[in-house]
């Protein structure tokens, strides 16, 4: 057994193996290889995306999707071990997930932050105590990474590249750009877009406004190692003009400082200072024709103007679209292993 936690779990030959998978059932949707299996989706956080396409894909393969969440009845959960539950938590995690084992065939996990306090959100306790409980391959349909963004993205950044007759990515300039936006936000995608371009070959730059707004420092770790690996480079600056130029990926999405993480008041003026980060015509003007790209939701004309987000260069609804692909493959890939 083997759950999809993270894509650094996986190397990169097996993840292309899911990409082959996924773009096989892109052409050819219909399949059995669900038939008479059973997934569990747990959300206890709000979905669009990865409900929908979850649900469908599932669907798509034969099988049957049962979707839990605490406003749809499911009991409030405790993950502490040795907790005296005496609170608001009717079930502990160890019975959740060895009831849930024993009917679905896979079981799917949508935690996000608590945003209280990063040293205890990083732990990421609710996946991995599923993870730890569960008999059944368990995947992670975000929490504080987004592994599921993260191969809809490389699948939308390869395919458009070998359209545009300069294919690969190995080599490619790969720009991750903090942008404003009015709320902190989880720092899930971001980790996982800087994991993704580092593991695929690419010169990799971080932008964010202030050191503050630098990721974790397990993510920045893993992409450094997997740069190093790949003879690549990754780069943090706070310079707009100098990250820009030359970039031939664009990925913008907006995420709280984490020495502010709960404590989000001080942080207000330090993003309400950095909206002109916003992606726009003129910093795009500056890249390699970059494509660019944003895991959505997104708002308009706050984190990318119209005239990008609907330029030809947006790869948005090919990345959003490729979500239902992959996940097929990764539910494939986890009940074969």
């Amino acid at each position: 057994m083997r759950h999809f936690l993270n894509t650094a779990d996986w190397t990169r030959a097996e993840l292309d193996a899911m990409l082959a998978d996924a773009r096989a059932m892109k052409k050819s949707p219909i399949g059995d290889a669900l038939k008479g299996k059973s997934i569990a989706l747990l959300f206890l956080n709000n979905s669009l995306r990865t409900r929908t396409s979850f649900d469908i894909g599932v669907r798509q393969l034969g099988g049957h999707a049962v979707v839990l969440s605490p406003s749809g009845g499911m009991w409030p959960l405790e993950f502490e071990d040795g907790a005296v539950m005496d609170g608001e938590a009717e079930e502990h995690v160890k019975e959740a997930a060895a009831v849930l084992s024993r009917y679905a065939d896979i079981i799917g996990v949508r935690a996000f932050p608590k945003f209280a306090d990063w040293n205890e959100d990083r732990k990421d306790k609710v996946l991995n105590a599923f993870a730890r409980y569960s008999a059944v391959p368990v995947i992670n349909m975000e929490t504080i990474t987004h592994p599921c963004q993260e191969l809809a993205h490389i699948m939308a950044v390869e395919d458009q590249l070998a359209l545009e007759g300069r294919p690969g990515t190995d080599g490619k300039k790969f720009l991750l750009t903090w942008t404003y936006h009015p709320k902190p936000l989880n720092t899930a995608v971001a980790n996982s877009a800087l994991m993704i371009a580092a593991k695929y070959g690419m010169d990799v730059t971080l932008l964010c406004p202030t050191p503050d707004y630098v990721l974790d420092e397990r993510y920045m770790t893993q992409a450094q190692k997997d740069c190093a690996a790949n003879g690549r480079t990754l780069t943090v600056t706070h310079d707009i003009e100098a990250a820009y130029r030359g970039a031939e990926i664009v990925y913008a999405k907006s995420w709280g400082a984490l020495p502010y993480f709960g404590n989000w008041a001080p942080e207000k003026p330090i993003r309400d200072a950095h909206r002109h980060f916003i992606v726009d015509e003129e910093k795009m003007a500056l890249t390699n024709a970059a494509l660019v790209s944003h895991c959505l939701p997104m708002r308009r004309n706050v984190k990318m103007t119209d005239a990008v987000f609907d330029s030809a260069a947006c790869i948005a609804y090919e990345e959003a679209e490729n979500r239902l692909h992959v996940q097929k493959a990764v539910m494939r890939a986890v009940v074969r292993n």
